[in-house]
């Protein structure tokens, strides 16, 4: 029997003495004074104060024992003493481990290295755990076990841990900065008829009621627009999109989407609020407008800076910067054999020109961008749902966001007019015409005004002001493999 084996059998044999002595090793609730950060806050020694929480050290002193009592917010010193306590619950001492759930009464005192205690009169067991944590609280070493166990991982890494208090802060802090501005929060389908919106493989599943095949939404565009006609003038919506696709360190199948969209703007207004959404972000959540990513060891590896105002360039000008500034005087041929022989890129033979030519965009552009980069009027061939640019028809008018080698937010003038997206749409499907939202192309037939629109990742934006360099580290169940 190895290690763990021998460690998980002795808890069982405590479980079972336990019970044996006719205590429930999983208890009732337990009345606390307060969460452990605001009982640190309001200490007083001489008081009376109730705490739960988990044991997460113990420093047995023969007589006496000090213990740290851990939750969510944080750690307090207990000290135990079998004078104190009494007999009887000395011998339930006795059949605790690390891990376990306790609740405590006792008096605050300070020790004579200043730290702060509870001098412990009683405390009850509220729930038993049965197998050890992680060896001497220093963390899940399996970067694969952090995923597959995230329980375990917030529990020992202080680091993983402080990445979703982030989150969360970003999310609650995202809604609080749109709704100070008038948009309103709504929520739409995930299962939907047709998957809209974007150009991606959706997920199918099966409504046996109504016999319908449905999928889970890949954007949530279309009924956000809806809404539009409908008379809201702002909307948001921060919600789960899917897409049955691949896998990487900046894509997860099931991800977080902000979509806004506001009445009567343009690309040019949903650029600006979009870069006064994540400096805001920034400097409540990292308190900077420089925001550090740092490696395992803490070392910065790169620093990326936030500042106003943002640097906005077109499409055709950060290609020509990089590509040569003949790129678009080439023929579809010498684009093609250039991305190949020069820049070493592996062009799928299938690809159209316009694709060859966003290949070497995500490539030489988007992957080397650090600082915050707007790529404005791009090819109407890549955004079908966008208003086509009133100077070249041949561009919409768009911008891309980009910051630390990834898109972070596209936005666009909103295409309103039913017949061009009705083309629009045909185009984009192909021989697939069932792909089209004639429900969508219905409800702009009814008057959508004019929109700026945008797409804000909620992982990617995470991962830019946390210095996370996996989607898997901001998402607290990201899809894995079965074990095997």
């Amino acid at each position: 029997m190895d290690e763990e084996n021998e460690l998980i059998a002795l808890r069982r044999k405590k479980l079972a003495a336990l019970r044996a002595k006719g205590i429930e090793p999983f208890g009732d609730g337990f009345e606390v004074t307060g969460s452990i950060a605001e009982m640190r806050e309001k200490f007083k020694e001489g008081e009376t104060l109730r705490a739960a929480g988990r044991i997460t050290a113990h420093r047995d002193m023969g007589k006496s024992h000090f213990l740290d009592l851990r939750d969510a917010t944080g750690r307090i010193q207990i000290y135990i003493h079998a004078k104190e306590v009494g007999a009887e619950l000395i011998d339930l001492f006795r059949l605790l481990d690390l891990g376990d759930f306790i609740g405590v009464e006792g008096t605050c005192f300070v020790t004579k290295s200043g730290e702060p205690t509870l001098k412990v009169r009683t405390f009850q067991l509220l729930a038993k755990a049965l197998r050890p944590l992680p060896e001497k609280w220093h963390g899940l070493q399996d970067i694969e076990a952090r995923y597959r166990q995230r329980y375990l991982d917030l529990l020992t890494n202080e680091r993983s841990r402080a990445v979703f208090e982030k989150r969360i802060a970003i999310v609650r802090e995202t809604r609080r900065f749109l709704e100070q501005r008038g948009f309103v929060e709504v929520e739409t389908p995930i299962l939907q008829t047709i998957a809209g919106g974007a150009a991606a493989e959706p997920f199918i599943t099966h409504h046996k009621a109504l016999g319908l095949d449905l999928y889970l939404r890949i954007a949530l565009e279309l009924y956000l627009k809806r809404l539009l006609v409908g008379g809201f003038n702002k909307v948001f919506e921060i919600n789960r999109n899917f897409r049955n696709e691949g896998i990487s360190r900046k894509h997860n199948p099931e991800f977080t989407m902000l979509e806004a969209y506001w009445a009567y703007a343009d690309w040019e207004k949903m650029a600006n609020l979009v870069e006064e959404l994540i400096c805001y972000l920034a400097e409540k959540i990292c308190g900077s407008l420089t925001v550090e990513h740092r490696d395992s060891e803490e070392k910065i590896i790169r620093t990326i800076n936030l500042k106003r105002p943002w640097r906005r360039a077109r499409y055709r000008d950060v290609l020509r910067e990089v590509a040569g500034k003949d790129w678009f005087e080439l023929s579809p041929e010498q684009r093609r054999d250039r991305a190949t022989n020069e820049f070493k890129l592996e062009i799928l033979p299938q690809l159209a020109d316009f694709e060859v030519t966003q290949h070497v965009f995500e490539k030489l552009v988007e992957e080397k961008t650090i600082d915050p980069l707007f790529v404005t009027h791009c090819p109407k061939e890549l955004v079908p749902l966008a208003k086509q640019n009133t100077a070249d028809d041949s561009l919409v008018d768009v911008f891309e966001l980009i910051i630390n080698g990834a898109e972070i937010a596209p936005g666009y003038s909103e295409l309103n007019d039913p017949l061009v997206q009705r083309q629009r749409l045909v185009e984009q499907a192909g021989e697939e015409r069932q792909k089209i939202d004639e429900d969508f192309l219905l409800a702009l037939e009814h008057g959508m005004p004019p929109a700026g629109g945008i797409g804000i990742g909620m992982d990617r934006l995470t991962m830019l002001l946390t210095g996370a360099e996996s989607i898997r580290d901001v998402i607290l169940f990201p899809l894995l493999r079965p074990k095997k």
